[in-house]
């Protein structure tokens, strides 16, 4: 019997992972997620929307010009026209799902604006609830779909390969069992990195485990500097930790610190509306300063609140907080990774058979800065393309499944309190503001965690936390969401993307080493 049966392995239980495997029908197709379907995903979390160029006074060409311009000069031109051009295609996709996307009296798709748009061009439901929604649509027709087998509850730690080709990868079950399946395509659609941080809008889930196996199977990673940070997450100590849609802030919400004074006048003209980055940054000064940061939504949105926003609004209630009346006290939170995986414009990595859509892969849309709201358009535009490539490759004949091994392996050891420490690591090194003596510190931490990890799972969370690391001590500029103190202008000779191996990462971590 074939040891390399034509099966297709989706990694990943959010949008892009089901929404791939729902494209690849008839094909079988099994989805393993780390936790129930749909659930531990952050795009169930995304408030917003879907950036989609659908009103009559927008165009393509304006969403590839503000994406170009919220990426700070990296974004790949190719990428993004063709990402604006399909999204209107996949937004009906979405309808057909069963997504109920905001109608105006006339029947058209409503749509609102977030921070450096020019155009009404977000997609909503219900004002903040449309990841959720569209989870839920998704959810329920995997659920229904004959090709999709779910294995829930699982967490992929090893992906098998040889000769840089894959052949499958190993899971591991909740009760302890190691599980083998042989593959010929696998698609990582793991998610982000956020859980790497203390403070993050992110589930537990997206820790970069999958952009880590892919790393330790030779895969080339891009872009691992960039995090952005969301700058208005809920100040409530939760974790993670509840999001203040930037929509709030394109309904006119200001920042203001405790005196009352709206300080992102000082950074930007465009104030509450200025990059995702710039905002950030604000924040974190008057938060670090004692002044503190807090949305006040009294005026532009008051007594509606409820109603155009509820999901912030359980949020503020469940911290004691009446956002109609109260300021909300905000941080900001490692909320998207531009970084990942490299992937061409059909999601192929340099792994042959490997795969990758979503947070997990970098395919060059959002450079050094994502523009809000472009995230979830990437994950369904990228997921199709990834299920069309797949679909036009030969299948080869059709074979019974091999036997799958199972076997109890010893007990994996426990990494929550490394996890706590690797996350005080990156926050501290590699946050909001960078500079390097705190980064090759933060980077020596990451590699003496990784001497004394036997953990799998934790160490392909390590491998993505040390590249990011050395990715950031190789930009010596300030670009996008990688903001450096000592570096604070940016550079024409920094003005493309990035590239590395975990083998290039471990070189020159050792050349750092030798030069400290």
């Amino acid at each position: 019997m074939s040891t390399k049966p034509d099966r297709i392995i989706i990694v990943g239980g959010g949008l892009a992972g089901l929404f791939c495997a729902l494209q690849l029908q008839p094909l079988p197709v099994t989805v393993i997620a780390a936790a129930p379907v749909g659930q531990g995903a952050s795009s169930a979390w995304a408030q917003a929307g879907i950036a989609a160029a659908v009103s009559s006074d927008d165009t393509v060409e304006n969403h590839v010009r503000d994406t170009l311009m919220a990426g700070d000069g990296i974004v790949d031109e190719d990428i993004i026209r063709m990402m604006a051009s399909s999204a209107s295609a996949r937004v009906h996709d979405l309808l057909q799902l069963g997504v109920p996307f905001d109608r105006d009296l006339a029947g058209r798709l409503q749509v609102s604006r977030e921070a450096a748009h020019s155009h009404n061009r977000i997609v909503r439901v219900r004002g903040d609830m449309a990841g959720r929604a569209i989870m839920q649509a998704l959810v329920a027709k995997v659920r229904q779909t004959p090709s999709v087998t779910l294995i829930e509850n699982a967490c992929a730690y090893q992906l098998l390969a040889d000769a840089n080709t894959v052949n499958g990868l190993i899971i591991r079950h909740a009760d302890g069992r190691d599980q083998i399946l042989p593959a010929r395509h696998v698609v990582i659609a793991t998610g982000g990195i956020g859980h790497l941080y203390q403070v993050t809008t992110n589930p537990a889930e997206a820790s970069g485990s999958g952009i880590g196996m892919a790393a330790q199977a030779g895969a080339l990673l891009a872009d691992m500097e960039f995090v952005q940070f969301h700058p208005t997450a809920l100040d409530v100590k939760a974790d993670p930790a509840p999001l203040a849609t930037e929509a709030l802030r394109g309904h006119g919400a200001h920042l203001v610190n405790k005196a009352g004074e709206r300080f992102m006048l000082r950074h930007d003209p465009a104030a509450e509306m200025a990059p995702r980055d710039v905002v950030a940054r604000g924040i974190y000064e008057e938060v670090m300063s004692g002044r503190g940061a807090y949305l006040d939504c009294t005026r532009a949105i008051g007594k509606n609140f409820a109603q155009e926003f509820p999901t912030v609004y359980a949020y503020c209630q469940a911290a004691g907080i009446d956002p109609a009346y109260d300021l909300i006290p905000v941080v900001p939170a490692a909320h998207y990774f531009m970084g990942g995986i490299l992937t061409d414009m059909d999601g192929r990595t340099t792994v042959n058979g490997l795969w990758a859509c979503g947070e997990a892969a970098s395919t060059g849309a959002h450079g050094a800065n994502r523009l809000a709201s472009n995230s979830l358009l990437e994950a369904v535009v990228f997921a199709a393309r990834v299920a069309d490539a797949i679909r036009q490759l030969p299948q080869g004949t059709s074979v019974s499944q091999p036997d799958i091994m199972l076997c109890k392996v010893r007990s994996r050891p426990d990494y929550t309190a490394a996890m706590q420490q690797l996350r005080s690591v990156m926050s501290r090194s590699f946050g909001v503001i960078r500079r390097q003596d705190q980064m090759l510190q933060g980077l020596q931490q990451i590699r003496q965690l990784a001497r004394h990890n036997d953990n799998p799972v934790f160490a392909n969370c390590l491998a993505t936390a040390e590249v990011l690391a050395v990715s950031a001590l190789a930009r010596k500029e300030s670009r996008g969401g990688h903001y450096r103190s000592d570096y604070p202008e940016s550079s024409v000779i920094w003005q493309h993307r990035s590239m590395m191996t975990l083998e290039d990462a471990r070189h020159t971590y050792n050349f750092l080493a030798e030069t400290a």
